[in-house]
Order: C-alpha cells, then structure tokens, then sequence
C-alpha cells in the first residue's frame, strides 16, 4: 500500500487541519465508585458496567443501575498501563484512573479509536511520583480531522479508513488466534512428550540428588544494588532472568541458573531454571549451577521445569528454595547417550514453542507489527503544502 497515493486519492482536495483534543472532547475523568447502588455480578437491576483502568476483562470492576456515559466513547487509563485506548459503544459508568472521550462535534468515534492507538504510548507522563496522566496533560494534544468545513465529507473520510482498519483487525485477530491456537497445541504437545520423556520406571534408571550432578557455584554470587551498577552489555541475573546489564562480569561459560524465589516457584510465572552462556553477573536471587555437557544442563533443565518444587521450599514470610534444598532434589539419571536423545527432542520441541525469533510466537508478533504498520500509514495524513514549503 503507498501511503500518499491512497490517502490523496480518498481524500482527494480536501484540507486536513489538526485540532487539539480540547476542541473535539469534552474530557472527563472518572468518579468514584457508585458505593451506593453496587453489585458484584450483573443482575437485573445492576446491569450497567463500571469500568477501572485495567486492560480487557480486567477494566470492569463491578455493576451499577446508572450509567455515567451514555454515548460511543473511549476510555483511556491514567494509571497502571498509562495511555490504554479502549472503544467504548454502550452505557457504562468509570471510575478514578479512567479518563473518558466523548466528541463535542461530528465525528466518528472509532476513527478517533483507531488514532488515539497510534499515540498511546507516547505520552510526556512526568516520571516522578507516581505516574499519572491527566485531563490537561491531555487538551492539547492534536487529532488529524480531514475536511472540517464539510462535515459530511469528513465522515465519508473517516468511516472509509474505520472500514479499511476494521477489516485488518479482524483478518490480524482471526490470523493471531489460528497461531494462537496452534501454539497452545504445540504447549500441550511439548509438555506431553517431555512428561513422557522424563518419566521412568521404578528400577530403569539410577536416581541421584542433583547435588551430586553439578558442582554449586553460589559463593561467586554476589548482588549489586541498582544505584552502584556501571552500564555495560553483560546481562546481570536475578531470579527470574536478565533484571539489568553491567560492564563487568563474575561467571564465564555456560550455567544453569535456578530460581531461589519461593513465590516465583510457586506461580511459575516466570522461569524456574534458564540456561546462560558466557559472561555474566549473577545475584544471590539465583542459584547457579555448573555442569560437564551441554546435554547434562540441559537435561536436568527440562526435568526441574517439569516437576513440582514446593516440597524443597522453605520459610513462610519469605519462602525461598536454598541451596541446601536445592542440592537434595532427586534427578532420575539416565546414560549420557540418553540424556543426549532426549535434549535432542526437546530442544526441537522449546525452539517451535518459545523461541522468539523461530516458531509461532514470532508469527504472532509479525502480524501484530504488520496491522500496526498500516494502521499508522491510513492515520498519516499528507501534510498540507504551507506545512512543507515551510
């Protein structure tokens, strides 16, 4: 699609003049909760939707009997995920954090949807305190509005692009939630086939404590409060993975890193034990593990995401898996020529599932990248010849 070819040819002569969100909303912040006329669930009478600043399913908080807005409109968080445009086109009643949009002129308001995402991460929020974005923060902020001396013209204009955008929208959301689902089979395909390939029978193979398997390198670990840390490129690793990146390191080589975060063990929201490889600075959130063969790492890798860890967890206002736990987990150990089939597989396996650069997860980012691409092309207007002669 040629950017100047198509938007000249739609809107033809036609001026496109910037207003200043001021101009076109009236902008309205959020009250509070409706404590009065409250209900958990929806019911007959309370079945007008309060709405928070949360993304999706997240953003309804509760139900009321009286809606505060009435007509299309979109929200905006001004808290949390600062900038977060949602199309609203039902009654709704919002809340503190939530900043709503209604149109003061003829305008149609998923066009404006469709522009506000564009920016929606761009927003000058000052960085100290508590981040916020508020009313006059937004007021002057300018909005593209094509042919504004011929309202009926401007809305042909708009619902063109709302029409051209709405398509994208659903061929990306159809495109994504086929990967989607695919990947999901592909999860359950990979943990199938690990779950059986790390399984044994009583008596197959030789069990030993993973202490006696890997030489425990904790005692080189050492944490760096963030004020003290010289920037470099040597990632820096905490329980979860890369937390910051240094200019000096501790370890050199290829490790595998164990998560000491109780809580994250527990919720598995991140990973439980990674693999690195070369320089690198560890803190005391990790343990880190040395082996003899890339398959003996990778090997005990798999069998620790594959198992529960909360039998080896201790302490209850700080749960965490220490090193004398750690080193007691019992690991089922096969020959080395086994243990180098089963990585084999697995590896196959982690790189169609969770590679970032190879497999689904990639294709759902290209897809996404590619909607926004022509997105940002239909809601960049030519600029008016006074604009560029100047």
């Amino acid at each position: 699609m040629s950017n100047v070819s198509f938007m000249e040819k739609l809107l033809g002569d036609v001026e496109v003049e910037c207003k200043a969100l001021g101009e076109v909303f009236d902008i309205i912040a959020g009250g509070d909760v409706p404590k009065d006329a409250l209900s958990d669930i929806e019911t007959e009478r309370f079945n007008i939707p309060i709405l928070s600043n949360g993304i999706g399913d997240r953003a309804l908080y509760g139900w009321t009997d009286k809606a505060k807005i009435e007509k299309p409109s979109l929200t905006i968080s001004a808290r949390g995920t600062i900038g977060w445009t949602s199309y609203r086109d039902k009654p709704f009643f919002p809340i503190v954090r939530l900043i709503v949009l209604t149109s003061k002129i003829e305008l149609n308001m998923k066009y404006a949807y469709y522009f506000m995402k564009t920016i929606e991460n761009n927003y000058n929020v000052p960085p100290a305190g508590i981040p916020q974005l508020t009313k006059p923060m937004l007021k002057e902020i300018q909005i593209p509005i094509p042919c504004p001396a011929y309202p009926k013209k401007s809305l042909e204009i708009q619902a063109e692009i709302v029409r051209i955008l709405d398509t994208f929208t659903e061929l990306t959301t159809e495109l994504t939630t086929e990967l989607t689902t695919e990947l999901t089979a592909r999860k359950k395909q990979y943990n199938y086939y690990r779950d059986q390939l790390l399984s044994f029978e009583e008596g197959e193979v030789e069990w030993k404590t993973l202490g006696t398997l890997a030489e425990n390198l904790d005692s080189m670990r050492k944490p760096v409060t963030s004020g003290l840390r010289e920037s470099g490129e040597i990632p820096y690793y905490g329980a979860s993975g890369i937390v910051d990146y240094v200019k000096d390191y501790i370890f050199d080589g290829d490790f595998l890193l164990v998560s000491e975060d109780g809580a994250n063990l527990l919720a598995r929201n991140t990973p439980i034990a990674f693999s690195v490889s070369g320089k690198s600075w560890v803190n005391n959130h990790a343990h880190i593990l040395k082996f003899n063969t890339y398959a003996e790492r990778r090997y005990v890798e798999y069998y620790l995401n594959s198992i529960d860890l909360t039998p080896y967890i201790s302490g209850a206002a700080q749960p965490k898996l220490n090193q004398k736990n750690l080193n007691s987990i019992k690991i089922p150990n096969p020959s080395p020529e086994e243990k180098v089939r089963i990585v084999a597989i697995l590896d196959k396996f982690d790189t169609l599932t969770n590679s970032i650069t190879e497999g689904l997860p990639r294709e759902i980012a290209l897809r996404q990248q590619q909607y926004e691409y022509y997105r940002d092309l239909l809601l960049s207007f030519p600029k008016p010849d006074s604009e560029v002669a100047a």
